[in-house]
């Protein structure tokens, strides 16, 4: 896996996971829609951790800096 995910990125997708789990966890996210969401809250950090994103492949998106 050739990472395509840049630092602004990564952070971004950490926040929102963060943001997402608390308002899951105060319940102001109930129900299907809070579980729903916080797996994609998951899946963001996730991806935030190994640096790649597999939407981003097929779209040919790369937001990390080239050496």
């Amino acid at each position: 896996m050739k990472k395509n995910m840049g630092g602004a990125d990564r952070v971004i997708r950490v926040i929102i996971a963060a943001i997402i789990a608390v308002l899951y966890f105060t319940k102001v996210i109930p129900g299907t829609l809070g579980i729903v969401l916080l797996a994609l809250a998951g899946i963001f950090v996730l991806t935030s951790l190994i640096s790649f994103c597999p939407l981003y492949a097929p779209f040919g998106i790369n937001t990390c800096k080239k050496k």
